[in-house]
């Protein structure tokens, strides 16, 4: 059986047993994580964490349970443009709450020569980004999922040497 993306210039996909472990795993550590962050001691037990964090927690538990959310959905059916609308809402919740971080950065670290709040820093500006270009990708694989196929119209042939 061919896949149908391949007939909309979209690269094809894993065989759906291979999807459903991938969104099973996925699904089972978020939950994890939303227990290893709720349960006490929880977030306080981890030593460069601060009490700002209690003020970012909702959204944090918001974009981990999205995602668990999302990929137990894509378990039962995972129609193309159903993960590619998962995936930007997954990126939005999760930029939401990356930005949150950024503002309240409820970090603290203790001397060393390594200044770990820069590090904090630049990892979550990396993310930030990351995250907007996956939106950006999620939402060009939405749309183009949505699009019926135009007929007579030959792929772009790939430019190399």
């Amino acid at each position: 059986m061919s896949d149908p993306t391949a007939t909309r210039g979209l690269p094809a996909r894993p065989p759906l047993a291979a999807r459903r472990v991938g969104y099973g795993v996925s699904v089972l550590l978020n939950t994890a994580l939303l227990w290893l962050l709720n349960e006490r001691p929880g977030w306080e037990a981890v030593p460069f964490l601060t009490s700002g964090t209690a003020t970012v927690l909702g959204v944090v538990n918001a974009s981990v349970a999205a995602a668990a959310l999302v990929n137990l959905v894509d378990m039962v059916a995972d129609p193309p443009w159903s993960t590619a609308l998962g995936d930007v809402l997954v990126n939005v919740v999760g930029l939401v709450a990356l930005v949150a971080l950024w503002r309240t950065f409820p970090f603290a670290f203790d001397p060393s020569p390594v200044d770990w709040a820069t590090v904090a820093r630049v990892a979550l500006g990396v993310s930030i980004g990351g995250t907007v270009i996956g939106a950006g990708v999620g939402s060009v694989r939405l749309v183009r999922s949505l699009t019926p196929p135009r007929h007579g119209v030959r792929p772009a042939a790939p430019h190399g040497p």
